[in-house]
């Protein structure tokens, strides 16, 4: 009977312990891991080798070094950028698959290709800003900018013609929105299709355009060729790569800007502490010196914005794009 009770006592304090002993290693193991834990998918809806993919492949070079996991990029194309943009909305809400997305994201859906919006994305850092130039001819009789506004406002409509893009691009918005900042209607200038900044560029080196509303960077050639000049930037301050060129408010008083944007986020629901991580890291990055010589080099607009800053932005972009869109004839919805 002794031998049965201590037994059982004996029993009972190990069950008693045994929650005891449990907790304190039970705890980390479940505990959330630390993130990221692993490797970051980050998804581009732009061709590998083009400007999207050339600052989404140095933002994961360098999210690498702070995070200490490699963040590898996917290149999702398609259907004008609808595939990659509709995949990282989609995308588990774990932080493991991110990616860049562009202003076409505040075009897309106007246009009636895609119900996606910006509204369905986690933003988590804005990271640069193409503003576009007002380039022309090296020959052209306009000297500033101010002239070929001038001469614009007092010529009959499809009388300039431009180019940069194609149909309904966002050189294209951007013309539409300078003219309508202007009081003009966004067909006064004929807009001639191409497929892209180089050859519209050729084209006006060539005397075939007026004018074009592409990047700087993209008309950087012909520029350093001397074959062509950009007049004026649709920026609120002047490019650091391109100190010389004045600003359309600078230089004939209108305060327009537009832009191809890049920056970074993910699905909805990001846990708050992937969110938070990336908010600080992106910033580091912006604020890295390699990332400045990258942008500084290619030059690309030196722009950031934070994770709540990049959703203001792309809220506002939303509704001057749409704005453009709709005096141009191009909005379905």
């Amino acid at each position: 009977m002794h031998d049965l009770t201590r037994r059982g006592l004996l029993g009972a304090a190990t069950a008693l312990a045994a929650p005891l002993l449990a907790g304190p290693l039970a705890g980390p193991a479940l505990a959330q891991p630390k993130w990221p834990a692993r490797p970051v998918q980050m998804l581009c809806p732009w061709a590998a080798g083009g400007g999207t993919d050339a600052v989404l492949r140095i933002v994961a070079i360098l999210l690498e070094k702070e995070l200490g996991q490699p963040f590898n990029v996917v290149n999702r194309t398609g259907g004008s950028g609808v595939v990659g943009h509709a995949a990282i909305a989609a995308a588990p809400a774990d932080g493991y698959t991110l990616g860049i997305i562009t202003a076409e994201i505040c075009m897309l859906h106007w246009q009636g290709l895609t119900e996606v919006t910006y509204k369905n994305y986690t933003p988590l850092g804005l990271m640069n800003n193409d503003p576009p130039g007002i380039q022309v001819n090296i020959n052209s009789p306009y000297k500033d900018v101010k002239q070929l506004a001038d001469a614009i406002k007092a010529s009959t409509p499809g009388k300039f013609k431009a180019s940069g893009t194609g149909q309904g691009g966002i050189w294209h918005l951007a013309l539409a929105g300078w003219l309508g900042a202007m009081g003009l209607k966004a067909d006064h200038v004929r807009w001639v299709p191409s497929n892209g900044a180089a050859p519209a560029m050729q084209d006006l080196a060539a005397n075939g355009l007026d004018f074009t509303t592409c990047s700087v960077p993209e008309a950087r050639a012909m520029l350093d060729a001397g074959r062509a000049r950009s007049l004026a930037v649709m920026a609120p301050e002047r490019l650091s790569a391109f100190p010389n060129i004045p600003t359309l408010k600078e230089a004939m008083g209108v305060d327009y800007n537009s832009g191809a944007w890049r920056g970074i986020a993910g699905p909805p629901g990001l846990p708050a502490a992937v969110v938070s991580t990336m908010d600080a890291a992106l910033g580091k990055v912006f604020a890295s010196q390699e990332y400045k010589d990258f942008l500084n080099a290619r030059g690309f607009g030196m722009v950031y914005a934070d994770a709540a800053g990049f959703g203001e932005h792309m809220a506002k972009a939303d509704v001057s794009l749409g704005d453009a869109m709709k005096a141009a004839g191009l909005a379905k919805v």
